[in-house]
């Protein structure tokens, strides 16, 4: 009927996955990507197409974790598009503290 608005409840998987973004927001996150680069920086959103938003993101064209260092290039705010992602780390041992509340 007109005026009637549909109302989708969210199955249990999706509300597991939706914590489980909740949680990770504001973690180091290092994604390895389709060309080889590697992004580390601070998970600050996603969407439904799996592209991700990195604050204070560095980039890195060999691995970090190689013993042959580089200087990473320094992006700022970056989107990463979902579809060149290859793998996600995110170091949950870190907790950045959050700004406090006035």
């Amino acid at each position: 009927m007109a005026g009637e608005t549909e109302v989708l409840v969210p199955s249990d998987e999706e509300q597991e996955g939706r914590k489980q973004l909740e949680r990770w927001l504001n973690k180091s996150m290092k994604i390895q990507m389709t060309d080889g680069r590697t992004l580390i920086g601070v998970f600050l959103c996603t969407d439904r197409d799996r592209n991700v938003i990195l604050g204070s993101c560095e980039e890195y064209i060999k691995s970090p974790d190689t013993e042959d260092k580089e200087e990473p290039r320094v992006l700022g705010l970056a989107m990463v598009p979902g579809q060149h992602i290859v793998s996600i780390h995110v170091d949950e041992s870190k907790v950045n503290p959050e700004p406090p509340v006035i």
